[in-house]
């Protein structure tokens, strides 16, 4: 007697083991195992390193300056991409890996069947890891926290604490309001615009971890869906147009992270 076995693509990353009572999801796997590949070829490639460089060195260090060339574009300035290059690219390598991990053989497609509420449901091993939102709001909210950081630490805190609570410009009302009475006015609307600018960050966190995590995951719903139409040759196209859609993403999320650092880290004259 054949039992069916159910599978479909959930909005959430399904739990392969656990533990110690802590649930292992197949969307975690693959962020580790994303972690694992970039260690190891980080600890390789750092031993092969010559001064004159060669192969793949070579071309390593074409792409290196080229995205230095586009990180210049949003910063304007070269010691300031060096300073937060090292953060920025982080993400990008990140993102990538997990964009394109996502589209390998067995990804998706090697698992196991679970028995839940009387169905048999197949669960496989590996999941992209950005078609979790729990990975791209973590992502998100990392970007942004740290963006904040490094403003503390590039213009101090008073200064960045007056581009969101402007205490500075309520305490120039009464020192002001003979010399300027229109200060009255401008400066409650400074205050104003401050605190939308705290609701913009939490925006930013949301804007980051949706867009990233609705394209992948739609990429994964096209992909399942072309598929089970026909499973030989005509998946192939969509998996290009998602490995082009996987890099386009992670530069995205790349650049924006780095033009908030950019724009927190900027004085306000600035």
């Amino acid at each position: 007697m054949l039992t069916e076995i159910k599978t479909e693509n959930t909005l959430f990353s399904e739990p392969v083991f656990k533990a110690a009572g802590f649930p292992i999801t197949n969307s975690l796997l693959n962020t580790w195992l994303v972690v694992f590949i970039v260690l190891i070829f980080g600890l390789f490639f750092r031993s092969k390193i010559k001064l004159v460089p060669r192969g793949a060195q070579n071309a390593l260090e074409a792409a290196v300056e080229m995205l230095l060339d586009v990180f210049d574009s949003v910063t304007g300035s070269r010691a300031k991409t060096l300073k937060y290059f090292p953060f920025v690219v982080s993400f990008l390598v990140f993102i990538l890996l997990n964009n394109w991990l996502g589209l390998l053989p067995g990804v998706g497609s090697i698992g196991q069947v679970v028995s839940e509420h009387g169905e048999n449901i197949f669960i496989p091993f590996f999941r992209g890891g950005t078609a979790d939102l729990n990975t791209t709001l973590a992502l998100a909210i990392v970007g942004v926290v740290f963006s904040h950081i490094f403003s503390v630490l590039a213009i101090g805190f008073w200064q960045y604490l007056n581009k969101f609570i402007n205490i500075k410009a309520l305490l120039d009302i009464p020192k002001k309001i003979l010399k300027d009475p229109a200060i009255i006015v401008v400066n409650p609307i400074k205050v104003f615009v401050g605190l939308i600018e705290v609701v913009g960050e939490f925006a930013k966190v949301a804007s980051l971890s949706f867009r990233l995590f609705g394209n992948i995951f739609a990429g994964e719903v096209l992909l399942a869906s072309m598929s089970a139409l026909l499973a030989f040759g005509l998946p192939i196209p969509f998996m290009f147009l998602e490995i082009i859609v996987g890099l386009v993403q992670a530069f995205i999320f790349a650049i924006l992270i780095l033009a908030y650092v950019t724009m927190n880290t900027a004085a306000e004259h600035e």
